[in-house]
């Protein structure tokens, strides 16, 4: 019967565990000058290690030799998932008072640890914050957050990385050449991105496919789209493309070509996650798309909520959007300049008589903001807590809301709190004004102060008293 790949090439020295530089260089110099503490907590995302050094500790602490077959009455592994109730940690606290049968040192590895009970938690503290001299600790958890902090502080604690992609791209290269795996490097790094830092999910999916594929072809990364249901690169590619162009027609047309080829929106919605971010320095400002997709896995029916989160993206014009796509320019002027500049009527336009320019800022109806704010804060309390952050100005009907941020705007925009915000004009009267919301704070009024709001990137006028 074949190994596990996993298994197979599981780390036997801390030498030999990759990614994870700034835990094995600690661990070896503390037991190189026999530095053993008696608790030690492994935590970190799945996949990373945390187990195989905590076995690594294990038999390097009681210097002995390591391998997937080692046994040793002095090294206990305890699953805390099967093992979460107080009984079994008093059983525990009954054996370690035991002296170890042939090593120097008791070992105790508690792997996910989390999983016990609070009881449990609560009859392990007095044995952990004060164990028999020949009995050491290991913790291991994937949520260190679920941990009493009395637990926590009674431990050296050291914190996995996630596996970056070049580490796991070079140690499934590895393994590949070993087994005489044919793959590229394209479906390496597919693999890699699949594995999201985990060493155990990457190698495993590196196995399964290699189970799959012939001699000649090898593992391709058509062969890994169709194996895990992925949507093509090329698709990936164009849909972005289509959001950064606001093509609604292609985005709409694409995401119905790939559900008819049994590609789930969720699995579409983390391919295009993992891609804006590979790319954010290059498309900054597909940045404010990903908040939309983490939404879409919480949804009932993802498929129609990837469609309107991609489809609003897209027809956003806003400046927002425009300022990001745009590369910034050298300010070579001066202050002086940039003011005089400022104060220069726009080329091809006339100056409006006075008596029409003030009837444009003149407002259709009554506005008091003030009651606006008293109304929100009597009915609508979340809006009130967004809206009393805004400053309003009034052009004629229109009610343009400077939030000062994108998460502000954001909320304003949002269906229900708009609905309550209309709802609250109406109430005090002003249910003429339409509402804008822009996600800045509103532009000096003076010329020469919005020069330097140009230059310095963004601003807010203060006006001091003498």
């Amino acid at each position: 019967m074949s190994q596990a790949l996993y298994r197979k090439y599981r780390s036997k020295t801390l030498k030999e565990v990759v990614g994870q530089s700034h835990i094995t260089d600690i661990l070896t110099r503390a037991l190189a000058a026999g530095r053993i503490s008696h608790a030690y907590l492994l935590t970190g995302p799945r996949g990373v290690g945390k187990t195989s050094i905590a076995r690594i500790l294990a038999h390097e602490i009681n210097k002995l030799p390591y391998s997937d077959d080692s046994t040793h009455l002095d090294i206990i592994e305890i699953d805390a998932a099967s093992n979460n109730g107080v009984e079994d940690v008093r059983d525990l606290r009954e054996k370690v008072q035991l002296a170890p049968v042939s090593a120097d040192k008791k070992v105790y590895i508690i792997d996910e640890v989390h999983m016990l009970s609070k009881p449990a938690f609560n009859a392990l503290l007095k044995t952990l914050e004060e164990p028999p001299e020949h009995v050491v600790f290991i913790l291991a958890t994937t949520d260190v957050e679920k941990l009493p902090a009395t637990i926590v502080s009674r431990t050296q604690r050291y914190g996995f990385r996630a596996i970056s992609e070049v580490d796991a791209v070079k140690h499934l290269r590895y393994i590949a050449d070993a087994e005489n795996i044919i793959i590229d490097d394209d479906s390496l790094a597919l693999i890699a991105r699949r594995g999201d830092g985990s060493f155990r999910d990457s190698i495993s999916l590196l196995d399964q496919l290699a189970s799959l594929t012939d001699a000649k072809t090898g593992v391709t990364t058509d062969l890994i789209e169709a194996t895990l249901g992925l949507a093509p690169t090329t698709l990936v590619e164009t849909l972005l493309s289509a959001i950064t162009s606001h093509d609604l027609k292609t985005i709409a047309s694409q995401l119905e070509a790939t559900y008819a080829n049994g590609i789930n929106a969720v699995t579409l919605t983390e391919q295009l996650t993992q891609e804006i971010r590979s790319r954010i320095s290059d498309t900054p400002q597909l940045l404010p798309l990903i908040d939309g997709l983490l939404d879409v896995a919480k949804s009932s029916q993802p498929q129609l909520k990837l469609l309107a989160v991609l489809g609003t993206f897209a027809s956003d014009t806003k400046p927002k959007t425009a300022a990001l796509t745009t590369p910034v320019r050298e300010v070579a002027a001066t202050v002086k300049e940039l003011a005089e500049q400022a104060t220069q009527p726009t080329p091809k336009m006339t100056e409006k008589p006075k008596q029409e320019r003030e009837k444009k800022v003149t407002p259709r109806t009554e506005f008091d903001w003030d009651a606006l704010i008293e109304h929100t804060r009597t009915n609508f309390v979340p809006l009130f807590s967004v809206l009393s952050k805004c400053t309003p100005v009034i052009d004629e009907a229109n009610l343009t809301l400077f939030t000062g941020s994108a998460f502000y705007k954001k909320k304003l925009d949002d269906p229900k709190y708009s609905a309550h915000l209309y709802e609250s004009l109406k109430q005090i009267g002003s249910n003429e004004l339409t509402v804008h919301t822009l996600p800045t704070t509103v532009p000096p009024k003076s010329s020469q102060a919005a020069a330097v709001a140009v230059i310095m990137g963004g601003g807010e006028e203060v006006v001091v008293d003498a």
